[in-house]
């Protein structure tokens, strides 16, 4: 059996965060150990499916450009699960202390906000280093932690990230809508909506088409193959999800104004030095 199905960019990540749920090693770092995640809309999406909150958010991509949160969190950008228990880490020392205490069978989850068909994936940084997660993050690798890379398909770059890397710079950048950003390196397994409903269900999904209009921009059309039980499994969650909205706490998804306080450390911001 056949199915299409069409996934905005809100619905592909619930579909991401409840793929990620599926995958044998996050089950069991769950129950048995730990599961460090790191802010993001689709990792605040992890979040909600793993443990039931929501996740502060930091630096997003909106209208106007590369804009950060106006208010100070009201919920962590970063905690940790241990056996079930949910501690906010939002310091550095506190965030390092508790990579360093994961082991082999524990699992970091984190966004990107870039990925190539490589398996590279990069994450913008707006402020010095990316602050602690952006300094941190790159040596996760070193201790031999998982990293889980939860992305979705519409940040699927045309080019080698590599190439990204070089280009962009936080002090290269004259002129920017909204922060200048430059890009840190994250190696580890991408999750996208295409690889998560392959974990829900025993199908074949494949990508047929990209983008769309009044709100579906960004989406992904996929055609789902399998069994007609396992293709109906996909095809009654999608229904579920239909219209789902970002995920993140409320306070912390309104974005910065020109001359906010938080902005003392932004290069190139034309709001900020009152160009736009």
């Amino acid at each position: 059996m056949k199915a299409q199905v069409s996934l905005t960019v809100n619905e592909a990540k619930w579909i991401i965060a409840k793929g990620l749920k599926e995958l044998p090693l996050v089950k069991k770092a769950l129950k048995e150990g730990k599961i460090l995640l790191k802010g993001g809309t689709t990792v605040s999406a992890v979040s909600e499916e793993l443990v039931h909150i929501p996740l502060g958010i930091c630096g997003r991509v909106s209208p106007r450009g590369t804009k950060c949160s106006k208010f100070d969190l009201d919920a962590p950008h970063c905690i940790l699960v241990d056996k079930g228990v949910i501690w906010d880490i939002d310091e550095e020392k506190k965030f390092e202390a508790s990579a360093l205490s994961m082991r082999e069978e524990d699992v970091f989850i984190t966004g990107a906000n870039i990925f190539d068909v490589f398996g590279n994936a990069a994450m913008m940084a707006g402020v010095p280093f990316g602050n602690f997660p952006g300094k941190i993050i790159p040596a996760i690798n070193s201790e031999g932690i998982k990293i889980i890379i939860a992305v979705g398909l519409e940040k699927l770059s045309p080019i080698p990230v590599s190439q990204s890397i070089k280009a962009a710079g936080r002090r290269t950048i004259e002129l920017s809508f909204g922060m200048a950003v430059g890009l840190i390196p994250i190696c580890g397994e991408i999750i996208h909506e295409q690889k998560a409903i392959e974990l829900l269900a025993n199908v074949k999904a494949t990508p047929i088409g990209m983008g769309g209009i009044l709100g579906a921009e960004g989406a992904t059309t996929l055609v789902i193959e399998g069994q007609s039980q396992e293709v109906h499994k996909i095809v009654d969650l999608v229904k579920t999800i239909k219209g789902s909205i970002i995920s993140g706490s409320p306070k912390s998804l309104i974005e910065c104004e020109r001359g906010s306080i938080g902005c003392k450390d932004d290069m190139g911001c034309m709001y900020k030095r009152g160009l736009l």
